[in-house]
């Protein structure tokens, strides 16, 4: 099954006043857009990002985007959003995805639990909104005056992403005739596409005016909750001629004994996460006594360790590690460890830092008996 989030970035946002399109506006630093490409990006269950954008807007984009993985080269959209949206659909027919998960890009704060709960619920159905209950009462405005109570039973606000098996979504918008439609499960509907409801998130608001701006920086500003994980793995030598190490392969006169490929880098970062999210230790995931995972790489257990957070609604902050050995020396390949770790859990690199030190000759690292290594990792819930 391939995953692929459309993010819908075409338009010029008028509403938000004079100077850029909002979606390339700061926001805490960074370009609204690149908040929203990080989200998607990030998530394991994601595959590919594509990103509808105005043929103006090239240059902002390119630079919103910079460094961010899993990004396809960018499509342009039309006239319309509905046009825009049809416009990526058909830039993705040759890469024919499973599903696809429709999002404003003006629209930052998609949680990576939310995005996980699209992801689960097109197992079942075709279509899904995410969406809040109405919870406030209703009323018409007669002449500026307070009219009739409208009945709120029933009521949802839409909100994106807005999830779709691809061939179904993209055959309802071929066949759209009103181009006026700004909502995809209007077209998904009226092509007969049964769509599921979700409940959504208050935080993922859409950014329309400067009033939305100013919610969403004190949005930002409040953050989730932070939670911290810990991580310690020790592997000691044995005969061989290279010893596996963050997910690099690291020429040595010795190998590593374990039962897996004895990462002692990615076993300690796969415990920090774990920890994090209070989910045990790596030992429960992949028990040592089950033949399937003997001589397994490592980057499998970081791996799911990072989809086990997505899916309890955490994104990963920060990843510290740190190598204890006197040998072999490690320095010359750290970058390449930073960016394997990076690449393992979709992750930009600055977030992710591989260490070294010696214990002086002291201890069993001290005397080369074998590699320790200890991680911390900071989640962010939220």
């Amino acid at each position: 099954m391939t995953v692929v989030a459309l993010i819908v970035a075409a338009g010029r946002g008028s509403r938000a006043g004079p100077g850029a399109p909002k979606q390339y506006r700061q926001l805490g630093g960074e370009p609204v857009l690149r908040r929203t490409l990080a989200a998607f990006a990030s998530h394991p269950g994601v595959d590919d990002v594509l990103t509808v954008i105005h043929a103006d807007d090239r240059t902002e984009y390119e630079a919103a985007a910079a460094g961010l993985p899993k990004l396809l080269p960018p499509c342009l959209g039309g006239a319309t959003r509905q046009a825009s949206v049809l416009a990526g659909l058909e830039a993705l027919v040759a890469r024919a995805p499973t599903l696809v998960l429709i999002h404003d890009g003006a629209r930052p704060f998609a949680s990576s639990m939310l995005i996980s709960d699209c992801i689960e619920a097109l197992a079942t159905y075709r279509g899904v909104l995410v969406a809040l209950p109405v919870t406030d009462t209703l009323r018409r405005s007669v002449d500026g005056q307070a009219g009739p109570t409208v009945p709120r039973d029933g009521l949802w606000r839409a909100q994106t992403p807005q999830g779709f098996h691809f061939e179904a979504i993209l055959d309802a918008h071929r066949g759209v005739v009103d181009q006026s439609v700004t909502d995809d499960v209007e077209v998904a509907t009226a092509a007969g596409i049964d769509v599921a409801m979700i409940e959504g998130d208050e935080d993922n608001i859409k950014i329309t005016d400067a009033a939305d701006m100013a919610r969403a920086a004190r949005i930002l500003a409040r953050g989730g909750e932070p939670r911290t994980g810990t991580g310690f793995d020790v592997h000691r030598f044995e005969p061989g001629d290279h010893v596996w190490l963050c997910g690099v392969r690291v020429p040595h006169s010795a190998g590593l004994a374990g039962h897996s490929d004895a990462d002692v880098g990615l076993h300690a970062l796969t415990d920090a996460i774990l920890g994090a999210i209070g989910a045990g230790d790596i030992g429960k995931h992949f028990p040592p006594e089950e033949m399937k995972w003997e001589g397994a790489a490592s980057d499998i257990f970081l791996a799911h360790a990072g989809d086990l957070a997505a899916r309890a609604g955490a994104r990963i902050s920060n990843l510290d590690v740190t190598l204890i050995c006197e040998r072999p020396k490690i320095g010359p390949h750290v970058e390449a460890m930073r960016d394997r770790v990076a690449e393992i859990l979709n992750l930009d690199r600055t977030r992710v830092s591989v260490k070294a030190t010696t214990t002086e000759g002291l201890g069993f690292t001290g005397r080369s008996e074998g590699i320790a290594a200890q991680a911390v990792a900071t989640l962010i819930f939220g």
